[in-house]
This record gives C-alpha cells, sequence and structure tokens, in this order.
C-alpha cells in the first residue's frame, strides 16, 4: 500500500486550559497513548508549514485530552495554537488490523453502490455509539454509509475505491 501523506493528523487544539500554555485537544487516536510524553508532534493549519514541538505530558479530560508542549509554557502562547491540526509521522502509527483504516485514508476514496455505481467520494466522518458514519457527497447530495460489513463490502486503498450495497432508503433523495 503506497500513501503519499507523510504525516498523519491525530487531533486538534480547540482552546487553552489554565495559564502555563496548556492546551485542550480533540484527539483522533483511539488512545490517549497517542500522545506519549517525548513524541514529536507537528502543529500546524493548512495556509502554513507549521512548527514541530515534543509532548511533556497528555492526560485525559471530559472528551478530551490536555496536552502540555515544551517551549508553550503560558496561556498566549497556548491561545496562538487554537485551531491548529496535531500531526504525526505517518510511519510512526501501528499498521491496523485486517478490515480496520484509519479515517484519513478512508477520505477521498470513490464509493460505487452495486446498484446505483459511483455515489461520490468520502469528504467526512463522524463517530455514533454503534458505528462510524461515512458521509458520502456528489455534487450536492449527500449519502450516509454505516461503517458496518451489511454495507461496506470492499475497500482497496490502492485503487481509492469503496464498494457498497444500499437498501433503497439510504439511496433516497430528500
Amino acid at each position: 500500500m503506497t500513501n503519499k501523506t507523510t504525516s498523519f493528523t491525530i487531533g486538534k487544539v480547540t482552546g487553552v486550559h489554565g495559564l502555563n500554555g496548556n492546551l485542550k485537544v480533540w484527539s483522533f487516536a483511539d488512545s490517549i497513548n497517542t500522545f506519549y510524553p517525548g513524541r514529536s508532534v507537528l502543529l500546524k493549519s493548512e495556509e502554513e508549514q507549521g512548527e514541530t514541538f515534543t509532548i511533556l505530558q497528555a492526560l485525559p479530560h471530559k472528551k478530551g485530552i490536555i496536552l502540555s508542549l515544551k517551549g508553550v509554557d503560558s496561556r498566549s502562547l497556548a491561545e496562538d495554537l487554537i485551531g491548529k491540526e496535531i500531526l504525526i509521522d505517518r510511519d510512526q502509527l501501528p499498521i491496523p488490523e485486517e478490515d480496520v483504516w484509519y479515517w484519513q485514508d478512508l477520505l477521498g476514496l470513490n464509493v460505487f453502490d452495486h446498484q446505483e455505481g459511483f455515489i461520490g467520494k468520502i469528504t467526512n466522518i463522524f463517530p455514533t455509539g454503534a458505528n462510524d458514519v461515512l458521509v458520502v457527497t456528489d455534487k450536492e447530495k449527500e449519502t450516509l454509509v454505516p461503517m458496518h460489513k451489511h454495507f461496506v463490502e470492499s475497500i482497496d486503498l490502492e485503487k481509492k475505491t469503496m464498494q457498497t450495497t444500499l437498501p433503497p432508503e439510504l439511496l433516497m433523495d430528500y
């Protein structure tokens, strides 16, 4: 499997916590262990190259993480990082198990339904209590596809495709 992306997004800075430069982070990782002390991370927005920091500490906090970075020791420095994505090198990630994918790898895949043909590209993914849901967009139409083996038949990352067989009610125009 080849992937042009060398960096992988593991979270996003959503705010600051306290006066000492701690960041509130929405984690995209399965485990807080992804944010281990000593790990180098890149913080950037789409418009810039970004800056590399070393993680000092990561603690669970409500539905996210409180992250301390070396060199970010004041509230004003932390406020400058709000909205930035947190990235690591892809080769630092474990290889996913069979039939498990990183969200970032699924975004942009062309989705084909056995009955309807091309139904769009995966443009977003959101978690629910039971299964993640793929948002498949074709121009103005959105189709929500539960990430479940009943609906997702195959994924080919090299060909950038996903095959589905969806019930008619999931393909309806509203």
